[in-house]
């Protein structure tokens, strides 16, 4: 399991509008293809620095194509890079602060110590 990768995924996809929409629509598919062209790549360097082995779990392939941020937190992803995407996923389907207080009571039966979310 890569913490930095799940981590990376969030970050990444949260700072592009057509990539967060896409990975709305089509989770399991923007999931696939990120593995396989962006995974690899170095952040803040030029396309062609990349490395090799960088991959997804099978439980991290499914919590991001199921968008449950409950298992991607237990797994170790920063709640602040899942919560700031799945704002800009889900935000807009409820009322004011609806989603925000859905995505906390959804993770309350979690108790500390937190996993670690350093990377």
């Amino acid at each position: 399991m890569s913490k930095y990768l799940l981590d990376k995924f969030l970050f990444t996809v949260d700072r592009d509008p057509e990539l967060t929409e896409r990975y709305r629509e089509d989770p399991a598919g923007t999931v696939t293809w990120w593995e396989a062209e962006m995974a690899n790549t170095i952040l803040n360097c030029i396309p062609a620095e990349k490395t090799t082995w960088l991959a997804f779990t099978d439980e991290e392939r499914r919590a991001l194509a199921e968008h449950d941020h409950v298992a991607l937190f237990q797994m170790g992803a920063h709640p602040f890079l899942t919560l700031t995407l799945f704002i800009a996923l889900f935000e807009r389907d409820h009322g004011p602060m609806e989603y925000q207080r859905a995505y906390g009571k959804a993770m309350e039966h979690i108790s500390m110590p937190y996993p670690d979310i350093s990377t």
